[in-house]
């Protein structure tokens, strides 16, 4: 009877070991083993049992992004200006074996890699240089930590600078400097509107005035052409009238009194008005003369 209670706790005892030591390596980690002390193996994801008293997990490895917020680190710029500076690093774990043996503290050693590499940085660099120069200080950062850091099994995928805080009164120095551009540059823009609305207002004068010119000109041009048409038509009718009068017959005296009396009347309308040849006022006072004598003649026709 004893003899089965002890085989009995014998076994329940190794069930307990065999189940103990069976272990589900989970997504995205990794186990670095050891036997006897030394490094045996990395187990990856999935399930592994590993020998009693024999085997041991050495480390527990995320093999997940990780991200460490530094602190504020005390930096000099070339031109002797104290700044604080705060680092961010993205870094993720590609071999937990190097992670594991390659360095004592890797986070520290990160930590302090990182804040040396950002002194040496800003030191060549000067105040103006340093706030605006962030994309290129994060790579070099970058850089000069990722090569460092490859021995230890870990990859720095990004360093982002948080927060530069340069003393106070540095930056009350910039906030007057800010605003003096600021107001220059509001009086920049003031001036230039000045000018723009000076050159739109004498653009806008000489436009008006080359409007009136051309239309002095216009109304010129037209009544030129009117008393150019009128001295055409007044000579037509003076042409047309003395061709009548010189076609009509001398006996034929009706015909000359209506060419007489178109003469006289283009020379009564139209000769105080414009330029009409002087030939039309001579024959204006003949057919007066004409109107009379014609006149007499039918008056004694009538008495006889």
């Amino acid at each position: 009877m004893i003899k089965w209670i002890v085989l009995g706790a014998l076994t329940l005892v190794l069930l307990i070991v065999i189940i103990r030591n069976i272990k589900v390596v989970p997504q995205a980690n990794a186990y670095v083993v050891e036997r006897l002390g030394a490094y045996y193996k990395t187990w990856a994801t999935g399930l592994h049992v590993k020998i009693p008293f024999i085997d041991r997990i050495s480390k527990k490895v995320s093999l997940k992004e990780q991200v460490v917020d530094f602190p504020p680190q005390p930096v000099i710029t070339r031109d002797n200006v104290t700044m604080q500076i705060d680092t961010v690093v993205y870094f993720e774990i590609t071999d937990p074996k190097l992670y594991t043996y390659g360095v004592e503290r890797p986070l520290s050693a990160i930590e302090n890699l990182t804040a040396t590499t950002l002194r040496n940085i800003i030191g060549d660099l000067e105040l103006d240089s340093t706030l605006t120069s962030r994309d290129t200080i994060n790579d070099k950062i970058r850089i000069i930590l990722d090569e460092a850091t490859d021995a230890w099994g870990i990859r720095v995928i990004r360093v982002e600078l948080k927060n530069i805080l340069p003393p106070r009164e540095i930056q009350d120095a910039m906030e007057k400097q800010m605003k003096a551009e600021r107001e220059r540059r509001a009086r920049i823009l003031d001036a230039e509107g000045e000018k723009r609305s000076q050159i739109l207002v004498a653009e806008g004068l000489k436009e008006s005035a080359i409007l009136k010119a051309d239309a002095v000109k216009e109304s010129k041009i037209r009544e030129a052409d009117g008393e150019a048409q009128a001295i055409r038509s007044v000579q037509q009718a003076y042409a047309d009238a003395l061709k009548m009068l010189n076609e009509a017959a001398p006996t034929d005296k009706v015909i000359a009194l209506k060419s007489l009396e178109s003469l006289q009347k283009i020379a009564d309308g139209k000769a105080t008005k414009i330029f009409i040849p002087s030939e039309l006022q001579g024959i204006a006072t003949m057919a007066t003369t004409f109107k009379e004598v014609f006149a007499t003649d039918n008056q004694k026709s009538d008495e006889a």
